[in-house]
């Protein structure tokens, strides 16, 4: 049966380059945009949860945010780095279902809570006097929790559906992670009906969630332009608008990358397109959501100086 024989083999992953020095520039860069994406949300997670100031219901779907951006981009790029200096690009079936699996959870995930971090903001700057009411700590659980339970439910849906199919012949899979486009590519199934259901229906939350998010913030940005400071304005659009930059290339590239015909498949453009919705966001949300936000700021001091006096006093205290 050739289907078994793929659950015991697994399948290949696509390397950047079949060039040994341009597979360890792709290792170094994948090294070092790991690296800056780790630290960024290391930092306001720990900034986050250590500073009283910040436990606010903006602050704490920012802090989901940044988990969910570093187990996204775990997923996928140390794997890379691996193949990459190892010249060996497999990866067991069991390997591939909880890479796809796993995405899967993360990136929906992230997708619902950016969702309710722009009602959130909504609430914040076209409903001030009712936040508190609508935004307290319980309702900001909830939301969380049911963005993580849906990520989840999509992670099943789609590994279910996608790996109940046959693979036979090629196991190399024109991408650097497991993902649905280019498994079905692989496919010896012509008809994969389960899984255009799913995808039909993550399109359909997707597309909802855009609109969701779009409302929340046409409302705020004619909110905002009635504000009479020039200051005040600025200062609402410096937080909104690279949200939405943010969220508008996470969820357009997600969407072509998955609607996009398999035939006409260039694995550059592939490649490129999956950058964008598995890297891209986690490496660019610490930098556009806190590193810009006077609050980190604040608390980072903060962190730097109980870190630096504590030394300096802990001598003293113990001669």
């Amino acid at each position: 049966n050739m289907a078994n024989f793929t659950m015991t083999t697994g399948f290949l992953l696509m390397g950047f380059s079949d060039i040994w020095e341009l597979q360890i520039l792709h290792a170094m860069f994948f090294l070092l945009i790991y690296l800056v994406a780790l630290i960024g949300n290391l930092l306001i997670f720990t900034l986050i949860s250590l500073d009283r100031k910040l436990h606010t219901p903006m602050y704490f779907f920012l802090k989901n945010l940044s988990f969910l951006d570093l187990c996204l981009i775990s997923i996928t790029v140390p794997k890379s780095i691996a193949n990459s200096l190892s010249h060996n690009c497999s990866i067991s079936f069991l390997g591939c279902v909880s890479q796809l699996f796993l995405m899967m959870l993360f990136a929906a995930s992230e997708l619902f809570l950016l969702t309710a971090m722009s009602y959130d903001r909504y609430v914040a700057i076209c409903l001030p006097l009712h936040y508190e009411v609508l935004m307290n700590g319980e309702i900001c659980m909830k939301m969380a929790a049911a963005s993580w339970l849906s990520g989840g439910f999509f992670g099943a849906l789609y590994s279910v559906t996608t790996f109940t199919l046959p693979f036979c012949g090629s196991k190399e899979i024109h991408q650097f992670f497991c993902d649905v486009p280019s498994l079905l590519r692989i496919s010896c199934s012509h008809s994969h009906l389960a899984v255009d259901v799913t995808m039909t229906f993550g399109f359909g939350l997707g597309i909802f969630c855009s609109i969701c998010i779009t409302v929340s913030y046409s409302h705020i940005v004619s909110t905002v332009l009635k504000i009479p400071t020039t200051e005040g304005r600025s200062k609402a659009f410096s937080t909104c608008l690279p949200h939405l930059f943010i969220l508008m290339v996470f969820i357009t590239t997600g969407i072509i990358a998955y609607l996009k015909p398999p035939q006409e498949s260039d694995s550059v453009i592939d490649l490129l397109l999956s950058l964008f919705y598995t890297v891209v966001p986690p490496t660019m949300n610490p930098i556009i959501y806190s590193l810009r936000n006077k609050d980190m700021k604040a608390a980072l001091r903060k962190l730097i100086a109980w870190k630096y006096f504590s030394k300096e006093l802990i001598p003293k205290a113990f001669p």
